[in-house]
This record gives C-alpha cells, sequence and structure tokens, in this order.
C-alpha cells in the first residue's frame, strides 16, 4: 500500500506567499534576479538543444517574461500558477493536471515547496506530448548559508525549523528517473548577492517568493534572537560592510519518450 507523502509545507500559506510575491512585484525595482536568472537560462537551452516549441506551458512565469520569449518564437503558450491571475490556469502541480499534450513544459520556482515533488514531476510528464520536454527550475541545497547561520544564533540553544529543506542534484537525477524521463538531466549554478543588512535580504526573498511556508509554525524569535541574527549576518560582511549571500539554482530535465 502506497504512503501519503509528509506534510512539509502548508498549501494554503503557499499559495498566500505567491500572492503577496506577485503584488510586490509591481513596486518599481522589487527584486527578481533569481527569476531572470531561471528564464534566461531556460532560454540558452532550448537555443542548445535546438528546440522550438510548437506549443508550451509555462508555470510560475510571474512577470510573463518566459512566455513572452516563446510567443516571440512562434510558440502558443499556455500560463499557469498554484495563485493564477487573470489569463493563467490555476494548478496543483502533484494533483492530476487539467491541461496536456505539451511540447515544451517549464517550472519556474514552484516545485522547491510542494510535498510530492515525486508526484509533481510525474504529472509534468503525462502532460507532455510524446517527446516532448521539461524544464524545471527552483532553488537547491546550499542556499543561504549566511541566513541560516543567522536563525541559528537567533534560536540559540532550541533551533527551530525556519528555512526549507531543499533538493539537491543527486537527489533531483533520482527524481527524474523515478518519474520515468528519458535522458535525465539535474544540475546546479550559484548566484552570489550582497546585501547591506538582514532586512535587505528578507525583503529581497519576501518579493521573490522564498520565505516559509512550512507546516509547523516556529515560534517568534523576539527582540533578543532577532538581534542576534543581525549581528550573526553582519559579522560575515565583508570589508566595505555587505555580506554576501549564496543562491544555488537547481535545474531539472528531461524529455518524454
Amino acid at each position: 500500500m502506497s504512503q501519503s507523502p509528509p506534510t512539509i509545507f502548508a498549501p494554503q500559506r503557499r499559495i498566500a506567499l505567491r500572492r503577496r510575491a506577485r503584488a510586490l512585484q509591481t513596486r518599481p525595482n522589487a527584486a527578481r534576479y533569481l527569476l531572470d536568472d531561471m528564464v534566461e537560462d531556460v532560454i540558452e537551452r532550448l537555443a542548445f538543444l535546438r528546440v522550438e516549441p510548437r506549443n508550451a506551458l509555462v508555470v510560475g512565469d510571474i512577470h510573463g517574461a518566459l512566455g513572452r520569449a516563446l510567443a516571440a518564437q512562434g510558440a502558443e503558450v499556455t500560463r499557469a500558477d498554484p495563485a493564477p491571475m487573470a489569463g493563467e490556469i490555476g494548478l496543483e502541480e502533484q494533483l492530476p493536471w487539467p491541461v496536456g499534450g505539451f511540447d515544451l513544459i517549464a517550472i519556474l520556482g514552484t516545485l522547491d515547496s510542494v510535498n510530492d515533488l515525486p508526484g509533481a514531476l510525474i504529472h509534468a510528464r503525462g502532460a507532455l506530448a510524446p517527446g516532448g520536454l521539461l524544464i524545471a527550475s527552483m532553488v537547491g541545497a546550499g542556499c543561504l548559508p549566511v541566513l541560516r547561520g543567522a536563525m541559528l544564533s537567533a534560536d540559540g540553544e532550541r533551533p527551530a525549523a525556519r528555512l526549507h529543506p531543499m533538493v539537491d542534484v543527486r537527489s533531483g537525477a533520482g527524481l527524474l528517473q523515478r518519474a520515468g524521463l528519458a535522458n535525465p538531466v539535474a544540475d546546479a549554478r550559484g548566484l552570489d548577492v550582497r546585501f547591506g543588512s538582514l532586512a535587505g535580504l528578507i525583503a529581497d526573498l519576501r518579493a521573490q517568493g522564498l520565505t516559509s511556508v512550512l507546516a509547523s509554525t516556529a515560534p517568534p524569535i523576539g527582540k533578543a534572537g532577532l538581534a542576534r541574527a543581525r549581528t550573526a549576518f553582519a559579522a560575515a560582511a565583508d570589508a566595505d560592510g555587505r555580506t554576501r549571500e549564496h543562491f544555488e539554482i537547481l535545474t531539472l530535465s528531461g524529455w518524454r519518450q
């Protein structure tokens, strides 16, 4: 008898977080460098593979940048999101998908917070046409080492779960094989960003939909804990007073035979 996946993430918190991020993205100079990097990477991969999809499903494309680029190449683009807006399909990735038959499915930054990632990849494969390509990008293991250290300093002797567990390259490759995708490829690339304060990092994470949606709510940090976190973050600063934080972007790709 199959077992249900553990409930690590709260679906309603996940939807609320994405709605907040989409609202924040309407502000001038909103942080969007992670999504921009994912969009650029998908376009580069398609060019390298010489793939010119006729119909594509794009999930999590908050600004529509990838959808516009694919449409400019002649593709018919369907947009979807766990928190859909006008013109998008609502999509719960770990349940059977309401659409299918796509030459390309590109998923940007949503699979890192689904409870059943193997199931989500299986459903994505089912939505591909034979010979179709899946490219899924998300934040992966190795992200935010400075913030993780700051949170440990904040909690002291009683650390709480505040940051998401993340998938590494090796596990990602295994998930692709488990989903039945051919020629599976999992790779990761780093992106370093410098911040003047812990508050600046948190603001960027909120704007890009990367704050916690864990089902188990951690206790409040409190003023003393926040002060310890700020001190730890500042202690990692360079000589110019800015702290370098690391993001790891994991990309999974494979084909439906």
